[in-house]
């Protein structure tokens, strides 16, 4: 049996799961800003609570490695890094926009088209990837402007879905008829499940000493201008 600990806090989005064998049977999140480095902690207890588990019940700690926003990563990584040491136990690393993907397809039956994954960025930029009905890439993990000739030879193909927090504002310049846009967020600790009980078995697992979050971009300090 594969107990595993689940940590999301890429986005907005703080959560925290336990899945057993790849079935997800706790869950605890919230979207809202700035709430992850009080919140994760407590959203863990609760999920470990609600499991009836106790630490040493765990086999592992997975987390979502990125990308997206670096403070969250830090606090998502940090964390899982320091059970992995206090407990004894193996890192597992997961990609934060195959995550996604995966939680997509997981609602649909039969999809035969693609998905694209889009973390916000700033202004039109997204951290985004492209995937098939059956997760293989079609295209790979990368930090993009949209525009209105953004994915082109990939919507002429056929349909493709477009999730995240990134996605909505590309709507508006990705007018082409097989373009569909989901609101559902798919940022979920619970959407690791699979995916983390996959890297389980086959001992994927991160140097815990070395592992640092996939950020794909330099993090930019800026300051606020003074008001006049």
């Amino acid at each position: 049996m594969a107990t595993i600990l689940q940590i999301e806090t890429a986005t907005q989005v703080c959560s925290a799961a336990i899945s057993i064998n790849g079935e997800t049977v706790a869950l605890k999140e919230q979207m809202a800003s700035n709430i992850h480095a009080g919140s994760l902690t407590l959203f863990i207890k609760e999920v470990m609570d609600a499991a009836e588990l106790q630490f040493t019940d765990l086999d592992a700690i997975a987390v979502s490695k990125g990308p997206g926003s670096y403070t969250g990563l830090r606090i998502g990584v940090s964390t899982a890094k320091g059970l992995c040491f206090a407990l004894d136990k193996p890192l597992i690393g997961v990609e934060t926009l195959r995550m996604m993907a995966a939680g997509f397809l997981a609602t649909q039956e039969a999809y035969d088209g693609q998905v694209c994954s889009m973390i916000d960025a700033r202004r039109m930029e997204v951290f985004t990837a492209m995937y098939d009905a059956n997760l293989n890439v079609v295209l790979p993990t990368e930090a993009k402007i949209v525009d209105e000739n953004s994915f082109t030879d990939e919507l002429a193909q056929g349909k493709v879905t477009f999730i995240g927090d990134g996605a909505m504002k590309c709507a508006a310049v990705l007018q082409q008829d097989n373009a569909v846009f989901s609101e559902v967020n798919f940022n979920s600790a619970a959407h690791m499940s699979k995916l983390a009980y996959e890297a389980f078995t086959a001992a994927k697992f991160e140097d815990v000493a070395y592992f640092e979050p996939f950020y794909l971009k330099d993090f930019v300090l800026t300051t606020p201008k003074k008001k006049v």
